[in-house]
């Protein structure tokens, strides 16, 4: 087959196996009744509390708007002119030394356009209490997700490239099974190779509230063998956990200031978030989207890259990658409502799961209105929160709480005796 025709079978084999398994593991109606319309802001949070918060996202928001965009139009005029070829092209080495230091290069310029949005928005976080971090850990943080992102986007254009070279007609399959492997393995990996990096992780020290966090696993018929507490006061003031990793890697997550700043009952409401995720292997199937959506996406720059250059190997030489990550970035912006889509049904029945564990609306709300207060986040607008948004917003959850709360106490007064 040609390259072309191989693009396209790449291309749909990956999306029909997307759409199989989203339409398997995905909650399509995670919320019992429907989901009910968003809480009214006035009903859970007073005039001031509104006001601040309003005072730090809007600007917050413009900001990480503004760096998206002068972000995405360098890549752009790097990828679609010849003047990120002709400085890939000035490069030297082995082609694959030369593909790592043009994505270096494009990384370093693409973090130094953003970096002034980025310490404005970390001056104004500093001054809002939502970070206790200094600037000089801030800038080793900057470094290290530097080196990250390069790491991850340098290993994806390195097999690309490298398929391309090697298979110049079928690369679009083999670079698509090549990079949705790698994810899964990135995915499971993740946990104990790069969170080390940005936290130091100890047990939650026995007492009641473990037990209880252990109880409750047993209720949601999770194994837990730990749970793990994030040393993430040092670099914020916000409240979060999360579940990370699958299988053998799989971990529950507290920030310490979830442990140190919240009453146990609503410690355990965001622990019953948590572990429904794990019981539904939630991270699991996001990494087996994520490696599907990767196969589809090589097949769909496979057709991208033909109409670009409109010659076959276009992939082969090191001058393409700058071309190469525009594309990237251009197929990322545009696949966010979709898997933005998806996570915010997850995250939606995971709310309901941990509701329907613990039995506690009033922790869960309250709890909900506390995260809300720490990282003073407010109702995005409506096509942000449709684009960008992972999650419900804070009052969406805040109303599915209730709604799942009197579900709870209908049937618990129907089953009484």
């Amino acid at each position: 087959m040609s390259e072309r025709r191989w693009s396209l079978v790449t291309l749909l084999v990956g999306a029909i196996a997307f759409v199989v398994v989203a339409a398997w593991r995905i909650p399509w109606h995670p919320v019992p009744g429907g989901t009910p319309a968003p809480a009214s802001a006035s009903s859970v949070f007073d005039a001031a509390q509104i006001a601040r918060a309003n005072a730090y996202t809007d600007p917050a928001r413009h900001l990480a708007w503004a760096s998206l965009a002068v972000s995405l139009a360098v890549t752009c005029v790097l990828g679609f002119t010849s003047l990120g070829a002709r400085l890939a092209g000035r490069l030297r080495g082995w082609w694959w030394v030369r593909v790592l230091l043009a994505v270096l290069l494009l990384a370093v310029v693409g973090r130094l356009v953003t970096l002034p949005f980025a310490i404005v928005g970390h001056h104004r976080a500093l001054g809002y209490g939502l970070t206790t971090e200094a600037w000089s850990p801030w800038a080793v943080d900057q470094v290290k997700s530097l080196l990250l992102s390069w790491v991850i986007s340098g290993l994806t254009v390195v097999v690309l490239v490298g398929c391309a070279r090697r298979w110049s007609r079928a690369w679009p399959a083999v670079a698509g099974v090549a990079l949705g492997g790698l994810v899964m393995l990135g995915s499971f990996v993740y946990p104990v190779l790069v969170e080390p990096a940005f936290n130091h992780f100890t047990s939650l020290p026995d007492g009641p509230l473990r037990t209880q966090i252990l109880q409750l696993a047993a209720t949601e018929h999770v194994h837990l063998d730990d749970v793990l507490v994030a040393d993430a006061s040092r670099r914020t003031t916000t409240l979060n956990a999360y579940v990370s990793g699958y299988g053998s890697t799989r971990r529950v997550v507290l920030y310490d200031t979830v442990v140190h700043d919240l009453p146990r009952r609503q410690i355990l409401a965001v622990v019953g978030h948590e572990l429904t995720h794990a019981r539904h292997d939630d991270v699991l199937t996001g990494s087996v989207l994520a490696a599907l959506g990767t196969l589809g996406g090589v097949g769909l720059l496979g057709l991208a890259l033909h109409v670009v250059r409109r010659r076959p190997g276009a992939l082969a030489e090191p001058t393409v990658v700058p071309l190469l990550l525009a594309l990237l970035a251009v197929g990322t912006l545009l696949s966010s409502p979709v898997n933005n889509g998806l996570s915010r049904l997850i995250e939606t029945r995971a709310d309901v799961g941990g509701l329907e564990a613990t039995r506690d609306t009033s922790a869960f709300v309250t709890m909900q209105k506390q995260l809300a207060l720490h990282s003073l986040s407010d109702d995005p607008p409506a096509w942000s929160q449709f684009w960008f948004g992972s999650h419900p917003t804070t009052l969406e959850r805040i109303a599915i709480a209730r709604q799942v709360g009197h579900v709870i106490e209908r049937a618990a007064v129907a089953n009484a005796p």
